[in-house]
Parts: structure tokens; sequence; C-alpha cells
């Protein structure tokens, strides 16, 4: 049973890592690829984490790092822009293991929800409005954007999940290993220092 989990991990962690999925909608594929029966258990988040981990390692140790700085500096760029909503940085760019193929998440808290849209339609930003289960399990709005990244050489996907202000400390927790689930501004900058110090 441990093998056939190892298995739909690594089969996903492969989907994560060239296609951009999330987790759930990698493993849902990996057990249909697989052919696996639909009632067996799936690894867990940490076990596809893992994976991608060990994709990486070897198949796209010479891009990711590059990729990732890309990713994270342009996350930077839209924190900046949404300051007044304190943006948190979440997924794969947060954790390290986003490549070209990853999407942005920015966790914003608003005293309005509409406030955050009202500022991007006045600063002439296209984005679309779509609902995603939010931070406690409820829908909130997620506002998706196509932005430029200039060292890829290709637009990337920003969602920005509009979250009540009262939701800000739930999102600070950590995860089941101890890390910090999401970052601000300042420790999103001290990731891209701390790059710099290692390179």
């Amino acid at each position: 049973m441990d093998d056939l989990k190892e298995e739909i991990a690594a089969t996903a962690a492969r989907m994560v890592v060239e296609e951009g999925l999330e987790y759930g909608a990698a493993k849902r594929r990996a057990v249909k690829q697989l052919g696996v029966p639909p009632r067996s258990g799936l690894p867990d988040n940490d076990q596809v984490e893992a994976a991608v981990e060990e994709y990486i390692s070897i198949f796209c140790a010479d891009t990711q790092p590059e990729e990732l700085r890309a990713l994270r500096e342009l996350a930077v760029q839209w924190m900046e822009r949404l300051e007044s909503f304190r943006p948190h940085l979440g997924g794969a760019v947060w954790r390290g293991t986003a490549t070209r193929n990853s999407d942005i998440y920015l966790q914003l808290f608003c005293d309005d929800p509409k406030s955050a849209e009202i500022m991007l339609i006045d600063k002439g930003v296209r984005f679309e409005v779509r609902s995603v289960p939010g931070l406690q399990g409820e829908m909130v709005d997620a506002l998706s954007i196509h932005a430029m990244c200039l060292p890829l050489g290709e637009h990337v996907g920003v969602h920005l999940l509009v979250n009540d202000l009262d939701d800000v400390r739930g999102a600070l927790q950590p995860d089941g290993r101890g890390r910090a689930r999401r970052g601000n501004m300042a420790a999103v900058q001290r990731l891209l220092e701390s790059d710099d110090a290692n390179s």
C-alpha cells in the first residue's frame, strides 16, 4: 500500500512540476493515469511535496532556482502594489518548489471584500473573478491576473484570494511540519536575500 502511495506521489509530482497542477488535481490525474482503483488511499500533501522536491533535484536542478527567483520577484512586485491589503505569499512560490509552470498565490486581508477589485479596476488591471475555498474552508473570491514575468519571457497566473481582515491570524499558523504556510513581503524579501547569499 505504501509503495502504491509513493507511486501516486511520484506521478503527481511530475504533473505538478511539468504542468503546474495543484496537488489535489495532480493526485486525481495520477490515480487515473496509473489505473489505480478510485478508492485507493492517496498520499498526503507532505508526501507529494517530498516527491516534488525529489523530482526538481533530479530533473530541474539547473533551471529551477532561477525560475523560482523570477516568480518570487514578481510576487514582491504585486505585494508592493497591494500593500494596503496585507498580502501574504503562499503555495509553491513560498515553499520553494515552484518552476516556470507554477502560479503565484497571494492571500489578501481586506476590511471591505470589494476594495481589492476596485483598486485593480482603478489601475486598469484586467482580472477574472471566481470562487475558491478560503483559509477557513468557506468560499472566497479569487481575482486572477495574467502578469508578464520578464525574466521568464512569459505570462504567469497571479491569484489574489480575498479574505476578511480577521482571518490574518489564522493565516500565520504553522503547517504539520512546523513551517510557516505563507509569508508577508518582508519574509519573501528575506528569502530572496538568502538566495543571493547562497549563490
